[in-house]
């Protein structure tokens, strides 16, 4: 295992796309460390971990991102949320955060989320003379809110290889989610307040131009019950309510807003296709890499060593979320989770952890990895939409990487923060 190890660290290293790391180092092991098993386990691992109806629901999901970009959905929850929130010191930062909080709902992909924002929000950021380092460092972490906040990709993918009900965990992220956006709203707003004169020029709140922007956003905000309600409620299953999603997306901004034409939608399946296809490849390279890591015991022998070492889970939990917040550092979420846990699930279910609560765990863990370099995908798109350098930008992560972090070790040591409303919807005992 030593060198499968050593081979996946080099690639990474080097700077090679983790979906070719990941198969290079498990097709080297087969050749020169397991020579008895024949290569094409390599396409038969690829095949079978990608034979899921489960899995069916991330295209979806990622084409909706699209449609959302290209169809007004974003433009519109944004003007709802400047109606709802725009009149507070540092308004374009409480909108940021709160459009962000909005589309997280929707979409599933922080990526997208912080690219539809910033491209919203950036010219008028610059127009007031807003810091744009710290905004499009709120605006990154903001949009890493989409994998906490359901419809989570990465909570689909945990869900599908730990064997959980994909609605429990969604619902288990409802509130975590929301008390980093409160708290993301709270540095906001601080920081307008130290700030100058620009961040004190409001819009006036009007209950008139709140109604109409609500209005005009409430068919997107629908969505989210769509998805979430669908699932929880059964009557459709995720990758139903994915396709759901998207057939009700396609006809609000193609006849609704009408700001979608039907002759865009080929480019735009190009586009979600291309995006997807990188996903899914990722999880058959994945499944090779952690096929080799369990024909190699490996979780038997770091939970035996877990065990020697601590008899508490809280210290376990701990060692959990020092190892993921370093690996999500550096490793792409996607790969890092269908690695990692197959390996560390089964040892917080012997410690006595709910899989659902050590599930959000996870998922909140990337979220942080998301804004954090060097790979920090969020904030990779947010530095480059405000023209930044993304060292620049990295600098005022400070407090916003510090409030979703201390509601990451809220949630970890508090579990019914993430339980409560699985518990209260009937999903878990």
């Amino acid at each position: 295992m030593i060198f499968t190890f050593a081979a996946f660290l080099f690639f990474l290293v080097i700077g090679t796309p983790i979906v070719f790391v990941l198969g290079i180092a498990a097709a080297l092991t087969l050749i020169f460390v397991e020579p008895g098993i024949p290569l094409t386990i390599i396409s038969q691992r690829i095949f079978d971990s990608l034979n899921s109806f489960t899995l069916m629901a991330i295209p979806f999901f990622v084409f909706l991102g699209v449609i959302m970009d290209e169809g007004g959905i974003s433009r519109r929850i944004v003007d709802f949320a400047a109606a709802l929130v725009g009149w507070i010191i540092g308004s374009l930062l409480m909108v940021s955060v709160f459009a962000s909080t909005a589309l997280a709902a929707i979409s599933g992909s922080g990526s997208a989320d912080v690219a539809a924002i910033s491209a919203i929000m950036q010219p008028e950021l610059r127009r007031r003379k807003y810091d744009i380092d710290f905004s499009a460092a709120l605006i990154a972490a903001s949009g890493s809110l989409a994998q906490i906040i359901p419809p989570s990709l990465m909570m689909v993918i945990v869900a599908l290889i730990s064997n959980l009900s994909v609605g429990a965990l969604f619902l288990a992220g409802i509130l975590p989610g929301l008390v980093t956006s409160i708290g993301l709203l709270s540095c906001g707003y601080l920081h307008a307040k130290r700030g100058g004169d620009q961040y004190r020029e409001t819009e006036p709140f009007t209950l008139k131009r709140l109604g109409q922007t609500f209005v005009r956003a409430l068919p997107s905000l629908v969505m989210p019950v769509i998805i979430i309600g669908g699932i929880v409620g059964g009557v459709f299953t995720p990758t139903e309510a994915a396709s759901v999603a998207v057939l009700y997306g396609l006809l609000l901004s193609i006849f609704i807003h009408r700001d979608l034409r039907i002759k865009r939608l080929p480019g735009m399946i190009l586009r979600a296709a291309a995006l997807a296809s990188g996903v899914m490849m990722i999880v058959g390279t994945a499944s090779i890499f952690g096929w080799l890591v369990a024909n190699a015991n490996v979780p038997a022998l770091l939970a035996d060593w877990i065990k020697d070492f601590t008899a508490e889970p809280w210290v376990y939990l701990l060692i959990v979320n020092v190892l993921l917040l370093v690996v999500g550092m550096f490793m792409e979420s996607l790969a890092a989770i269908l690695i990692l846990v197959p390996v560390l699930m089964p040892i917080a279910i012997d410690f006595g952890i709910d899989p659902v609560h050590f599930g959000l765990v996870v998922v909140m863990n990337f979220a942080i990895g998301m804004v954090t370099p060097p790979y920090g995908i969020t904030l990779f798109v947010a530095s480059a939409i405000a023209e930044r350098n993304v060292l620049q930008v990295a600098r005022r992560m400070f407090w916003p990487w510090v409030i979703m972090t201390t509601v990451l070790i809220l949630v970890t040591y508090i579990p019914e923060i993430g339980l409560f409303l699985p518990r209260l919807s009937g999903l878990l005992d």
